[in-house]
This record gives structure tokens, C-alpha cells and sequence, in this order.
């Protein structure tokens, strides 16, 4: 008979799972729903539901729902701090559904929809807060092959193990290099039993790229033949919200281009509009539109990275670049199908070119659209040479890989804070 008595599910994951899972959102659902409902309408208000009743209680459980939902899912991306996000989503979720009431122009409670915005924003917080001791991973690491570069990344406790077995401290999982030629009979057997005792056993690479949020593909094998394909659907639905959002917010984005041109024109010479070769989805050459935020004939010597305190950055092109104000005419580019506003960022031909003799794979992140912003942007900022853009690229594929609407809702939330913060910019 197998010894079990060191493989142990020895984590604490299932603590978490209890005070924060199902039953703990189900009690919070019960309280944004009836708490409101009761000291608006009284104890006895679910006997006698009217429309308007019924119509607040559901947006308040939709919104409720579609906030933890939306949370829980950008939870599983790296650099995803969802402190920052959960006054954003609620809000997002209830203004949602205070948008669909008001154009249906169905009856509902002001009061105790606020009141169930409130509630929900306090249960999330209070979420958040309970299961912070929870949030720091101990990993068991097999001390072999590539495993043993994990020492150094940020935001998990990695402990090599000093032989195959388990003993004193609750891990949440095990990490190894199962293709390392190091890796001998007797820690395969290990790492067999810890599967069978419910012990979670990740590959190095596994973990590296939930991590980093990089995928680093060097060899065809790594793509696992189709892993970097997008979904199809997904594809199509997000072009249908591309173009939802950027025609629902013309009445903003239309002003500030007019104000933008304005102030383009009278800082410098030269056109408004800033026009260039680009390589786009199925590496297919289309024309970009920016505000020019450079002096004339800024390229006249060839193709080149902008630079920090690049001279021929003009004194609005500065501000514009800062705050994005300049990718604003690359709407036209979405409405038009040649750009997503989530995706990788565009290169011009001569760089694209250079990169494919340079980095492995290079041309595989042509397989969906690029974007306005995207994962690399927001998490890395502005690539300024080869290297940067060999680190680039690892985020675009993983941004392909992990291509949804949950990514793509992060990204958002990332791209609000980058346009505050400026990060990235040149």
C-alpha cells in the first residue's frame, strides 16, 4: 500500500474557498438584495412584489453578480491588484444597469438601487480584506532543471525541497521542470503522489507565465499546437462592442479631437494628422491615424524608436502623448476593421521586418488585431530597442493566449490608470 502520510493536502486554499466562495457570495447577494428592499419598502415587501420592486431587485443581483463574476475572473491575471478594480467594476456594473432601466424606461427605486451599490462596494471591500492572508502562494519547488529560476520572481513563496517528500509547512502546490533530464525516477513518483492526494503539481513554464504575464515561445512544440489560436466568437462579439464603444462615445471624443487639432495647428507647422504605414492582422499593410504630436519631417532619415526626451517631440505632442490624447483618431481605424481598441500595438514594416529575423515567432502576434492599447502597454510601457520589444512580444502572446473579455476588461481599468499616471509614455 502507497505511504501517504507526507502527501498530506497540505494548503489552506480551502479556508478561502469557504469564507470567500459560493456560500459567502450567496450570503452577500441575500443582504445587498434584502436589506435595501426592507428599509425602503418594509418586512413584509416580498409578498406583495410590484414592478418596480421586482425591476431594482434585479438590477441590484445582476449588477451584484456580474461585479464578483468580472472580479474573480481578473483575479487570475498577473499584476491584477483588485483593490484597485472593485470601485470601478461596481460602479461600472450598477451604471450599467441603471443605463438599460432608464432607455426600457422601466419603474425603479432610486434609493434602494443606491443603496444596493453601496452594500455591494462594503461586501466586496470586506472580501478583499478577509482573504488577504490567503493570497500569498507557498509553492513546493523540485530544485531541478529551469524550476530553480523561480527563486527570483515577486509575489509568491517559493521553497525548494530538500528531497521528495513533504513535511512541516502547508504548500498550495507543487512546481518542477517535468521535461528537466534531472528529474529521477524517484521525484516522478513524488510528484505522481502528490496529483493523487489533490496536491496541485505545475510545470516551471506554468507558473512562470502566470506570473509575468509572459508566454516565451522558442520552440514550435511550446505553441501546443493551437494554444496561441483566439477563440472565433470572441473575435466577432468583440468587434461588435469595438464598435458599440467607440460610437457611444463620440459626444466626449469628438470635442476633444476638435480642441486637440486646434492646439496641434497653432504649436507647429505641419498637418494635424499624422498618417503611417502599419502592419496589422494577417500581417497586412493599413494606415494609421494619430495626431501628429512631432515636428515635421520627423522620420525624413528613416523609421526609429521614439526616445525618453526625444527633441523631436513637439511641445502639445508632449501633453497629447502623456495622456493618449494622440491615439484618439485611430478610431477611425476600429470603425474601419483595421484595429481593435484592445490588442497588441502595431509596428511599422521596417520593424516588423527587423524583429522577425530577431525574435523567435515574431509574426504570430499578427494573428488578431492590433489594439489602441494592450497588455504589454499597460504592464510594461513603451519598448524603445530590440530587447524591450523581445519582452514585448512575450506579453503580446500572452494577451493571445488568454484572449477574453475578462483580459480585456482588465486591460481597460489598466489603460484609465496608465492615461492618469502617464506611464509609458515618450
Amino acid at each position: 500500500m502507497m505511504d501517504t502520510s507526507h502527501y498530506e493536502r497540505r494548503h489552506s486554499r480551502w479556508y478561502e474557498q469557504l469564507l470567500l466562495g459560493l456560500p459567502f457570495q450567496l450570503l452577500g447577494l441575500l443582504v445587498v438584495l434584502l436589506l435595501p428592499g426592507l428599509e425602503r419598502w418594509g418586512w413584509e415587501f416580498w409578498l406583495r412584489l410590484q414592478e418596480t420592486h421586482s425591476n431594482t431587485l434585479i438590477a441590484i443581483a445582476f449588477s451584484f453578480i456580474s461585479s464578483v463574476l468580472t472580479q474573480r475572473r481578473m483575479s487570475r491575471f498577473p499584476g491584477a491588484h483588485i483593490a484597485a478594480y472593485i470601485l470601478p467594476t461596481v460602479t461600472s456594473m450598477f451604471m450599467l444597469s441603471v443605463a438599460f432601466l432608464f432607455f426600457t424606461r422601466e419603474g425603479y427605486s432610486r434609493q434602494v438601487l443606491f443603496e444596493g451599490y453601496l452594500l455591494t462596494l462594503v461586501w466586496c471591500f470586506g472580501g478583499y480584506f478577509l482573504g488577504r492572508r490567503f493570497r500569498q502562494l507557498k509553492i513546493a519547488m523540485v530544485p531541478l532543471g529551469e524550476a530553480s529560476n523561480l527563486a527570483s520572481l515577486n509575489g509568491i513563496d517559493i521553497r525548494p525541497l530538500l528531497g521528495p517528500k513533504l513535511e512541516g509547512v502547508r504548500y498550495d502546490g507543487v512546481v518542477a521542470d517535468l521535461r528537466s533530464p534531472e528529474l529521477t525516477p524517484e521525484w516522478e513518483r513524488f510528484l505522481a503522489r502528490c496529483t493523487l492526494n489533490r496536491i496541485p503539481v505545475y510545470h516551471v513554464k506554468q507558473l512562470s507565465e502566470s506570473l509575468t504575464g509572459r508566454v516565451q515561445i522558442d520552440h514550435l512544440a511550446e505553441n501546443e499546437f493551437g494554444t496561441l489560436l483566439p477563440n472565433p466568437l470572441y473575435a466577432g462579439f468583440k468587434r461588435l462592442i469595438d464598435m458599440f464603444a467607440v460610437l457611444l462615445t463620440l459626444p466626449i471624443t469628438l470635442p476633444l479631437m476638435l480642441l486637440t487639432a486646434i492646439a496641434v495647428k497653432v504649436d507647429s507647422p505641419g498637418p494635424v494628422l499624422f498618417t503611417q504605414q502599419r502592419v496589422g492582422q494577417g500581417n497586412r499593410n493599413y494606415t494609421i491615424y494619430k495626431f501628429r504630436s512631432m515636428c515635421e519631417d520627423s522620420e525624413k532619415e528613416g523609421a526609429q524608436f521614439a526616445q525618453a526626451g526625444d527633441m523631436r517631440v513637439t511641445r502639445v505632442g508632449r501633453v497629447i502623448r502623456k495622456s493618449r490624447l494622440d491615439e484618439l483618431p485611430q478610431f477611425i481605424n476600429v470603425l474601419k476593421g483595421d484595429m481593435s481598441l484592445i490588442g497588441p500595438r502595431p509596428e511599422q514594416r521596417a520593424f516588423v521586418e527587423q524583429f522577425e529575423e530577431e525574435i523567435p515567432f515574431y509574426i504570430y502576434r499578427h494573428v488578431v488585431k492590433p489594439g489602441i492599447s494592450g497588455w504589454a502597454q499597460v504592464v510594461q510601457g513603451y519598448a524603445s530597442d530590440a530587447d524591450d520589444t523581445r519582452v514585448k512580444v512575450q506579453h503580446d502572446f500572452y494577451y493571445i493566449k488568454h484572449f477574453s473579455l475578462w483580459l480585456d476588461v482588465l486591460i481597460v481599468f489598466k489603460t484609465l490608470k496608465t492615461i492618469l499616471t502617464g506611464f509609458g509614455a515618450r
